[in-house]
């Protein structure tokens, strides 16, 4: 009897540890900047999250602003850390160990200045090009949402006449307002210089061309990107069962891409497209919840967590 008694005050402080540790992490403060990949990757995990009994806040700010709140200890998650073109912000607070950077998300991405087809073919291959024709940019490059680390980039150059580009503009807009911008002129056949990354749905819908010459800037090789997983300082020690998640997620860009169509060309809300994406990708649910439980700590079905991903789109 006492050894029975033994081991129940034993389970009894286990499952009190266990639930204390449950809610020192019941919830996760995601980041999001107002871009179509970071919201749609966020998706995913926010409602993988929810599947296994967190609740998820998520929160909408500039790249700036993002960083000084996981700084601050308001944001738990930022899975937008774009390389090498957020070196300028990300690295400062990584080095004071404010903010950690984990493994990366996505390989074999790409952040740059593009223009049409046509306006390549005219001869615009190279940064050192655009200058030449400030007429038919119209002294203006097009950026995006105020804050944005691409912006400042091109500020930089702008502030600094590199490739002769002190006389030109830079016209911060949202990344909607920017594509509908590019539409434009191409219908009209006229040119425009502007950011532009892969994954997006704008490789395909447009024919555009990644720009030469700006590896001080954007990185070698047209722009080539790797995009980390970023969380608040102590974050992994705290949560590690998120963590885990966090460590396990690694997303393809033909995964993003089809995520990103649903949500920009068929109008679905990012949560139904991750989910609908999930449902039929159950193999990847798998990988990305291999040792990862629920928060109480039991164990997690990814195929029952799968197939609960119910074909919500038209919903």
């Amino acid at each position: 009897m006492r050894t029975i008694f033994l081991l129940a005050i034993f389970a009894s402080v286990v499952v009190g540890h266990t639930a204390h540790a449950a809610e020192q992490c019941d919830q996760v403060r995601f980041g999001i900047v107002d871009w179509t990949d970071v919201k749609a990757t966020t998706a995913v995990a926010s409602e993988l999250l929810q599947a296994l009994g967190y609740e998820v806040g998520i929160s909408n700010q500039s790249v700036v602003d993002t960083y000084d709140a996981m700084a601050n200890g308001e944001i738990d998650v930022f899975l937008g850390n774009w390389m090498p073109s957020m070196e300028p912000v990300a690295d400062p607070l990584i080095n004071d160990q404010k903010v950690e950077r984990l493994r990366p998300n996505l390989k074999g991405a790409k952040y740059t200045l593009a223009v049409p087809q046509y306006v390549y073919d005219a001869g615009i291959k190279s940064f050192s090009d655009i200058a030449k024709f400030k007429d038919k940019f119209d002294n203006s490059v097009y950026g995006l949402e105020k804050g944005n680390d691409g912006n400042q980039l091109v500020l930089d150059m702008i502030d600094t006449n590199a490739f002769g580009l002190g006389q030109f503009n830079l016209v911060e807009t949202s990344e909607r307002i920017m594509l509908a911008q590019v539409n434009g002129k191409i219908r009209d056949q006229k040119w425009i210089v502007f950011l532009a990354w892969a994954p997006h749905p704008m490789n395909e819908r447009f024919d555009i061309a990644y720009l030469e010459g700006g590896d001080d800037y954007f990185g070698p090789n047209k722009g080539d990107a790797t995009v980390y997983t970023n969380t608040r300082a102590g974050f992994s020690e705290e949560c590690a069962n998120v963590a885990q998640l966090l460590e396990n997620l690694e997303f393809s860009l033909a995964m993003e891409g089809e995520v990103m169509d649903m949500i920009m060309n068929q109008f679905v809300p990012q949560d139904r497209a991750a989910r609908h994406w999930m449902n039929q990708n159950p193999d990847a649910v798998e990988a990305w919840l291999e040792g990862v439980t629920h928060r109480d700590g039991s164990q997690a079905d990814a195929k029952a967590i799968a197939q609960s991903m119910k074909l919500t789109v038209s919903n």
